[in-house]
């Protein structure tokens, strides 16, 4: 198994880790209405929520990403590398996200969906 393919994994559970903080960090959860609990949350609790929401959201275009590159028979370490620093700029995503610094976090998305692109034509 090449190195992207453990990076989609690793993408695939990213939403769980951000979920994780917005339920798990403080208050009582409420396992019997999730979202109702969820939209009350505020600050980073309610921000690592919308974390997660975008993980789920980013994640097929980086996995379809990933599956077609190999496909089309891109460089193996070129597709190592950008899906490696796809799942690096998410985590740092994530925490900028959590830590409510807007600009940087917009910065930072737009050069991940850049690395799905470079990964859509690695093949080409």
């Amino acid at each position: 198994m090449t190195n992207a393919y453990w990076c989609v994994l690793i993408a695939a559970m990213m939403p769980y880790v951000f979920t994780g903080i917005a339920k798990f960090t403080g208050g009582r959860y409420n396992n019997y209405s999730p979202r109702e609990f969820l939209e009350q949350q505020e600050g980073f609790r309610k921000r690592a929520n919308w974390a997660q929401m975008n993980s789920f959201e980013a994640f097929p275009l980086f996995a379809a990403a990933v599956i077609i590159a190999h496909l089309t028979g891109g460089e193996q370490g070129w597709i190592d590398t950008l899906a490696v620093i796809f799942v690096g700029l998410r985590i740092v995503y994530g925490a900028l996200y959590i830590g409510n610094f807007a600009t940087m976090r917009t910065l930072v998305w737009t050069a991940a969906f850049g690395c799905n692109i470079a990964l859509f034509i690695a093949g080409v």
